[in-house]
């Protein structure tokens, strides 16, 4: 079988199937991906779930999620339209406007995570779940966070058109700096 540079071919039996994500029903699920991705521990899959949880409420929100053949979850990614009252707007809203960046919490919609087991990364199913997710965002415009490191992540971003809007962004609770990330969109494919 004939594979293209970008991975196997849509016809590969072994490609994961991505689609969209019942994440209320399937969160514990979702969560456990992310643990595995994240190195999370029980208390803060517990923290998480209360969250995400929450999250589904926001007018707009939408997740996708990447299953093997099999129907087994690998990857996930979930956003909604930036809200400024909800907690993550109201902890970098200083950081972005003190990089002159603050309009973007107006009119974007937030990658709010986006994980993939470890033994399934490198193989694009990160950039197809965002993507597909942001291009039918009605928004111009998309914002994430992540761990400010020289990270697969962060060059996945980049690639993708997301460019660095505030870095050493300090999370309450969190060990590691983020950097806050945005692009227009639509996202390159390339």
């Amino acid at each position: 079988m004939q594979h293209s540079a970008g991975g196997p071919s849509p016809q590969d039996p072994r490609e994961p199937l991505i689609g969209p994500l019942d994440l209320e029903e399937n969160v514990d699920d979702a969560l456990a991906v992310q643990a595995v991705a994240f190195g999370l521990s029980d208390d803060e899959i517990a923290v998480r779930r209360h969250i995400v949880l929450r999250h589904l409420k926001s007018p707009g929100a939408r997740a996708l999620g990447a299953r093997t053949p099999e129907g087994r979850l690998i990857g996930f990614v979930y956003g909604m339209p930036n809200d400024r009252t909800q907690w993550w707007s109201t902890v970098v809203a200083g950081y972005l406007r003190a990089a002159g960046c603050e309009d973007w919490l107006d009119d974007s919609f937030v990658i709010t995570e986006l994980h993939v087991l470890p033994l399934h990364q490198r193989r694009g199913i990160g950039r197809r779940l965002i993507t597909m997710l942001t291009e039918t965002a009605e928004e111009p415009r998309s914002l994430l966070s992540a761990i400010d490191t020289d990270s697969p992540a962060r060059h996945l971003y980049h690639r993708l058109g997301y460019r660095d809007l505030a870095r050493n962004v300090h999370f309450p609770s969190a060990p590691s700096p983020y950097a806050v990330m945005g692009a227009w969109l639509p996202l390159r494919r390339s």
